[in-house]
């Protein structure tokens, strides 16, 4: 498998500005010359070896940050966009998109935009939709998308939330039951916590907060942290969501009460101690979730936060599915990045968990990039309550690269060596490269396809 070259031409850029450095004294500290500095800096040549360790030394700067995360998101993005019939005529190359979310990023979203904005004008005009023949209605970005997107690009790490939900859980230091720290501090601002045999999972009606009674423990305790986070971080939360810049009140509803789920998140298994924890039991779910409280699906989603810089834990991703398929949450802090639009691969594990209630699934994937990752997937499914409640069934998964792989304990007996041992795996048909699936539902956009009346193989097309 080849080894990807390191382009980080912004981040050095970056880190000069912020050391207040010309180009010829971070040159000289790097023990490079002016050119060759130029050059990375410009994505002409990647970055070696030598600087990567120079970076580390003379700068104490945490080398994982030079890593391409973001470009990576954005490529994949990019070229999901381009897979769109529209640009059917010429779609640039693989390497230009990296160039260009390497060395512009600002431009390669605003693309991203456009051509969202350009989608749902699409889909409005197809299917009639009511608010195109109204006067003087504009086409704007889905909320729901606008947030996901933020959180999306924040790499799912927000630093000063996630450092304020430390400082509660953990007064002196010292981490605190979720639930009693709660309730006193909601006490001390005037607020009276009841359980209720209530249907919702959380009411508050003026100083009163009900939470449900037949809520599990790990709920209770997230919906009381969610509380906590509305009325003691208030001011933090409403400046992280004014830098943000959401296009519309509904955007900046719908993420204040993202930013307060994840401080819930982050109090109710803080950072530092969960990291330690996640270590020393090797990401062992079912352990993490019986030390902090948590469900299995909390343990997972926080597991793939872990980006404090200078105390990264293992970059995963996360996502959930609905039985149909439906990405209704992702996160990745891997190579792997999910589609925008559509479903997940249908050779995922993760499909499969809906039909083993309560047991974890081990699966060793291959990406069309040559990329292995160990995947773990669960059914996650939330009963109602009662007889009558409709059950919302969804499975998870949570995965790293295979270089990470002995940090686990699911990576036990498998045969992580073995190149047979992994299925190959998409992101989704419309961008996949894979010319043999079997599984495949729609050809791929940016392909083009091969007819032949007088053959048939697996599928009724070749791809060229």
């Amino acid at each position: 498998m080849a080894t990807q070259k390191l382009y980080a031409g912004v981040k050095l850029r970056e880190t000069r500005a912020r050391l207040g450095l010309t180009q010829k004294a971070f040159a000289d500290r790097l023990g490079v010359s002016l050119p060759y500095l130029n050059q990375m800096e410009n994505n002409h040549r990647p970055v070696s070896a030598t600087v990567v360790l120079a970076l580390a030394g003379e700068f104490g700067l945490d080398v994982t940050e030079l890593s391409a995360g973001d470009a990576e998101r954005l490529v994949s993005d990019m070229r999901e966009a381009l897979a769109d019939p529209v640009f059917a005529d010429g779609a640039p190359p693989l390497a230009d998109l990296r160039l260009a979310a390497s060395n512009a990023p600002a431009l390669a979203r605003s693309f991203l935009e456009l051509h969202r904005a350009y989608r749902q004008a699409h889909e409005r005009l197809a299917s009639l939709d009511e608010a195109l023949g109204r006067e003087g209605a504009q086409t704007v970005v889905s909320p729901w998308e606008e947030v996901r997107d933020f959180f999306h690009y924040c790499d799912n790490y927000l630093d000063a939330v996630d450092r304020a939900a430390e400082r509660f859980s953990c007064p002196g230091g010292n981490r605190m039951d979720p639930i009693s720290r709660a309730i006193e501090v909601l006490a001390k601002r005037g607020v009276d916590v009841q359980f209720s045999d209530i249907s919702a999972l959380r009411t508050r009606e003026g100083e009163t907060l009900r939470i449900s009674s037949h809520a599990g423990r790990p709920t209770q305790a997230f919906q009381l942290l969610h509380q906590v986070a509305l009325i003691t971080q208030n001011e933090l939360i409403d400046a992280t969501l004014d830098l943000a810049r959401f296009q519309s009140e509904t955007s900046r509803a719908i993420a204040k009460i993202g930013l307060a789920n994840y401080f819930a998140g982050a109090a109710l298994m803080p950072y530092r101690a969960f990291l330690e924890a996640a270590q020393e039991t090797r990401h062992d779910l079912e352990r993490l979730a019986d030390i902090f409280g948590a469900s299995i699906e909390q343990v997972a989603h926080r597991l793939s936060t872990l980006q404090r810089p200078g105390a990264k834990g293992i970059p995963f991703f996360f996502v959930r599915v609905d039985q149909a398929g439906t990405i209704t949450k992702r996160h990745s802090a891997t190579r792997l990045q999910f589609a925008r639009f559509g479903g997940a691969c249908p050779l995922w594990n993760v499909h499969q968990a809906f039909e083993t209630p309560t047991r974890f699934l081990r699966q060793l994937a291959e990406t069309p990039d040559g990329v292995r990752y160990l995947c773990l997937a669960r059914d996650v499914s939330k009963p109602g309550g009662s007889f009558t409640a409709p059950v919302r069934r969804y499975a998870i998964c949570l995965g790293c690269e295979v270089s990470h792989a002995r940090g686990l304990v699911y990576a036990d007996d498998m045969e992580l060596t073995n190149p047979r041992a992994y299925q190959p795996i998409g992101i989704s048909c419309r961008i996949c490269e894979r010319k043999d699936c079997h599984q495949r539902s729609v050809p791929p956009l940016e392909r083009r396809l091969r007819v032949d009346p007088d053959r048939r193989g697996l599928l009724p097309y070749d791809i060229a």
